[in-house]
């Protein structure tokens, strides 16, 4: 087959010109630093980057989430520890206010610090995070969450929500508790049952705590009332299961014996007289909001008891009954505690797992669209060599002509 000497040269002009784009593709990836600077360059290569970018992006969100949950978790775990702090001190004030030998400025005294240890609480559960919102207001997150009536009563303002973080594409945690479950609630495990008196008991008759001998007995979530009658050796009472509303057989009275209702049992000491009431419940029925117990004790230590054993009795019975209330708080505060710090550990753990995916993910897409210098630039060097070598090779043929022979 013959070629014409135009086709020759435009074979050869083309070949060179396929080399010249060539060596200024492997150019501007030099001077880039990008491989792959759009899709028709590796359409498979783009697609990969496309999913790479996408994840990539998804990764840094995550870990925006993650710092920001652990900073609110971390903000409720230290004022929880504080809470927590402060309502052990109520509570040895509660038992030091239960000493026979203080009079009754002592326990006005008491009153006055039980009162600041109130309102310290108070502030605590108004306490916000870094960003300042609320840590216990539920979805409430700019407005206050307690806040205090005319009546000195503590309200929630809140709600029961609570705010959660996505945190991975399958993880989501919860950012913060809600008051209502924080300081107006108590666990579902390890709460007494509360035991308290009626307030117009005249008797010198004082309820201690209740022993749980049965915890797997269902007549322990019943309330219970337990009505005297008769007086000195007749004293008898009847335990009422108000629930059901069976009544029990009159039973002698015997101060400091054990009195059984279900699965557990309670002992009355002193002396009470005939239509005495005395109610044991559990704990969620009986009073779970931490700002009204504490009121009630304040109240109680602010009136005066001394030279009145009814008022005495009447006091020592709300002292009891408030600090058992408070041991059931403490508890509460405690297990949302663990709770807090639990889903910490969960996010730093997550945190790991994210700054590796995210290590990983923008290795790989490095790998894909960023210059490799050393390998490019042997290229383009192997490109350049070429590009001279076809010019001289074309230079040389052009040189091959009868006609220079005969001139010669």
């Amino acid at each position: 087959m013959r070629i014409s000497t135009s086709q020759y040269f435009s074979m050869n002009v083309a070949a060179m010109s396929d080399q010249q784009a060539q060596l200024s593709q492997i150019y501007q990836e030099i001077s880039s630093g990008q491989s792959l600077t759009s899709p028709a360059d590796n359409p498979l290569g783009a697609a990969q980057a496309v999913t790479l970018s996408s994840t990539a992006a998804a990764l840094s969100q995550y870990a925006t989430n993650q710092n920001a949950a652990l900073t609110s978790l971390q903000a409720e775990d230290s004022t929880l520890s504080t809470v927590i702090t402060t309502l052990q001190s109520a509570n040895t004030l509660g038992l030091r206010a239960g000493d026979g030998g203080l009079n009754d400025s002592d326990r006005t005294a008491i009153a006055a610090q039980l009162t600041t240890l109130r309102d310290q609480l108070v502030t605590y559960a108004n306490a916000t995070d870094g960003s300042g919102n609320s840590l216990f207001s539920g979805f409430q997150n700019t407005a206050q969450a307690f806040t205090t009536d005319a009546a000195g009563n503590v309200v929630y303002a809140g709600d029961t929500g609570t705010r959660t973080v996505q945190v991975t594409d399958s993880n989501a945690v919860a950012t913060g508790d809600n008051g209502q479950a924080v300081f107006m609630s108590v666990g579902g495990t390890n709460a007494q049952p509360i035991a308290s008196a009626s307030s117009s008991n005249t008797g010198t008759g004082v309820i201690g705590a209740v022993t749980v001998t049965d915890p797997t007995n269902a007549a322990n979530a019943d309330t219970y009332q337990v009505l005297f009658s008769g007086s000195g050796s007749t004293l008898s009472y009847t335990v009422t299961d108000t629930t059901t509303g069976v009544a029990g057989t009159t039973q002698p009275y015997t101060a400091g014996s054990d009195i059984t209702m279900g699965g557990q049992t309670v002992e009355i000491t002193g002396t009470p007289s005939a239509n005495d009431t005395f109610t044991v419940q559990p704990a969620n029925k009986a009073g779970t909001d931490v700002f009204a117990n504490l009121n009630a004790m304040i109240a109680a230590l602010q009136q005066p008891v001394s030279g009145n054993p009814t008022a005495a009795a009447t006091l020592q019975n709300a002292l009891n009954t408030g600090l058992s209330q408070l041991g059931n708080t403490l508890n509460n505060v405690t297990t949302v505690q663990a709770s807090v710090g639990g889903r910490e550990q969960e996010v730093k753990a997550l945190q790991t797992v994210t700054q590796t995916n995210t290590l990983q993910t923008q290795s790989n897409l490095s790998d894909l669209t960023q210059t490799d210098m050393v390998s490019t630039i042997s290229k383009y060097e192997q490109q350049q060599n070429a590009l001279q070598a076809s010019q001289q090779a074309f230079v040389q043929v052009q040189n091959m002509s009868l006609f220079q022979y005969i001139n010669n």
